[in-house]
Formats: structure tokens, sequence, C-alpha cells
């Protein structure tokens, strides 16, 4: 499992557009990919978990990847979170 923390450095946090595009990157692999924030953890198969975290502006997020590609999972998913999502 590999594990690592971002800080959401976009201002309006994780809405509705960041949130799709991480369900479309986390189906693209095997690996099961979590997203945690507190107590709470999801799956990012599902725009609606990812939206029930309100994760805004500011905050630390840990993802979680587990499974048979997970090195090239968690390599996309870190590119997403430091260059990518403060595009969307």
């Amino acid at each position: 499992m590999i594990s690592k923390d971002y800080v959401i450095m976009a201002p309006e946090g994780i809405h509705a557009r960041p949130a799709t595009a991480l369900v479309r990157l986390s189906k693209q692999f095997q690996s099961a990919i979590y997203l945690k924030r507190g107590d709470t953890t999801v799956r990012l198969n599902s725009l609606l978990n990812i939206l029930a975290m309100n994760a805004k502006g500011g905050e630390t997020l840990s993802v979680l990847v587990e499974g048979p590609d997970e090195d090239s999972a968690a390599s996309a998913v870190d590119l997403f979170f430091t260059e990518q999502l403060k595009d969307l």
C-alpha cells in the first residue's frame, strides 16, 4: 500500500470538476484508490463519495493506493494533486 498526504492548494477545494477527474483517473487502474480526511475514508470510484468529503482549500488529504498497479496509480494521482488540481 502506498500512502501520501497532499495539501489542497486550489482555494475552491475539491468541487465537481476535479472530483469527476479523480473518478476518471481512478478507473484507469486496477488498484483501489482512496481519499482520507480525518476519520473519513472514501474510494475514488464515486463522485458523490468525493463531494461528500467537502474538502476545502488548505486542508490536508491522504491518498491511499493498493493493488497490482499501485506504483503507476500513485504516480498519476501525485501528478493530479501537484499539477492539475490547481487548474480545474
